[in-house]
């Protein structure tokens, strides 16, 4: 095999592959003994045609187009290996020269990974921003822990008020008319949630238990049901049950059932060191991504846009991931907000760029800097892995390798080893 390769345009090179004539001819002789044994070809048995029988029975063009399929893959594959170029789409193919005997020649076109210009990424200034916790957040964590474990009465009498959990039917109509979906029983709503249309739960506001309320609301204009946007309705609600949240007082009592402290002034203290130990961790967090800010804006790189598009189609796939979690599907979710997947496309290019291109000039500092990581730090790393998720390190390496992920993994581990080292520089 030769390879010629030539650049047709910034990020688009198109290879010129001249294949041995013997490897066109041996895919032809193997696919014609194929086909030998699953047509009927009149005065031969199955199987015992000769080539020349095949090749008349089913027509040249069939025959030589199902040997390029046979190894016009495989022969792309080497052709990129050997050229050492990093394709990003699937290749555009012509066939040069296909005839039997003859050398097996085709041009790929493909777009590949661009190159980056680094800038400054050595000694870069960052102001590093100092942790603090405050005492209100303190206050905050408390409260927060105090409604964790609230209890919840349910009241024999009492009006509803905010951030009571109510229990109610209702029964919605737009001029006299009921709408699907606009009627249920037993429904608990929480007053101040949000859940429903903007007015209806604050009108249910000093209602009282068995009490039957009208309440008057307008639909929004961006509503997902198209036949009820900026429409005007009236939902009849009867209260069923009311029920509390119960807080328990802020003291030593509290501090002893919700903690391993005997006091309030422990189970502060001890929320206060949490509250630090996060606020560090951000602080860390903020002073690395700054870092790596400024190391890529001091960069140019002019992505292709598959690139760009192939991460956003990633991007959808996770949302899609995550609402499924919940009972939904991006279809459902386009409905409820309002929008398309390709305005959510759109929402996410801007993300989508920023990611790519991080990623990108991450990889051409490991280049320049001649950054790699070790079998032994791969399997160090593993062995942490393996640890967090109560698994055997070597059990978790084959699975990464049967995969085809531990490329993936290596590549990962250099650019977090590149990162430490642009804060190192900084």
């Amino acid at each position: 095999m030769s390879v010629k390769v030539e650049k047709i345009e910034k990020n688009k090179v198109e290879l010129e592959v001249t294949v041995e004539a013997k490897v066109f001819t041996d895919a032809v002789n193997r696919v014609a003994k194929k086909m030998a044994n699953q047509v009927n070809i009149p005065g031969f048995r199955k199987g015992k045609a000769p080539r020349s029988m095949v090749e008349r029975f089913v027509g040249t063009e069939a025959l030589y187009s199902e040997a390029v399929d046979d190894i016009l893959g495989v022969e792309y594959m080497k052709a990129v290996a050997e050229s050492g170029i990093e394709p990003v789409d699937r290749p555009e193919i012509d066939l040069v020269q296909l005839e039997d005997g003859k050398e097996f020649i085709f041009k790929a076109q493909v777009t590949v990974k661009p190159e980056v210009e680094l800038g400054d990424y050595k000694g870069l200034e960052v102001e590093k921003t100092a942790a603090t916790v405050s005492e209100e957040e303190v206050e905050e964590e408390l409260k927060r822990r105090q409604e964790q474990h609230a209890q919840i009465i349910n009241l024999e009498e009492g009006k509803v008020e905010e951030q009571d959990t109510v229990n109610i039917d209702f029964a919605g109509s737009v001029d006299g008319v009921p709408f699907d979906g606009g009627t249920a029983e037993g429904h608990d709503l929480v007053i101040g949630s949000g859940t429903f249309i903007p007015g209806f739960e604050e009108q249910l506001i000093g209602a009282e238990i068995g009490q039957e309320v009208d309440v008057n609301v307008r639909f929004p204009d961006e509503y997902h049901v198209e036949s009820l946007k900026g429409q005007d309705a009236l939902f009849k609600v009867k209260i069923n049950k009311i029920k509390r949240k119960q807080l328990a007082p802020l003291d030593d009592e509290f501090a002893k059932d919700v903690s391993e402290f005997d006091t309030l002034d422990e189970l502060k203290a001890d929320l206060r060191d949490k509250l630090m130990k996060a606020a560090e961790e951000r602080a860390e967090m903020e002073y690395k991504n700054a870092i790596l800010s400024k190391a890529v804006n001091n960069a140019s790189v002019e992505i292709p846009e598959v690139m760009i598009d192939d991460r956003i189609g990633a991007m959808l796939n996770e949302v899609s991931q995550n609402l499924a979690y919940q009972g939904l599907n991006l279809e459902t979710y386009c409905q409820y907000t309002g929008t398309s997947i390709e305005e959510l496309r759109e929402q996410f290019r801007v993300q989508a760029t920023e990611n790519v291109k991080s990623e990108l000039v991450i990889e051409a500092i490991a280049k320049a800097e001649g950054i790699e990581v070790s079998e032994e730090e791969i399997d160090k790393e593993l062995a942490k892995l393996a640890e967090q998720y109560q698994t055997d390190a070597e059990n978790l390496k084959q699975n990464l390798m049967a995969r085809g992920e531990m490329d993936v993994y290596r590549q990962t581990l250099v650019n977090e080893k590149t990162v430490n080292f642009l804060i190192e520089q900084a």
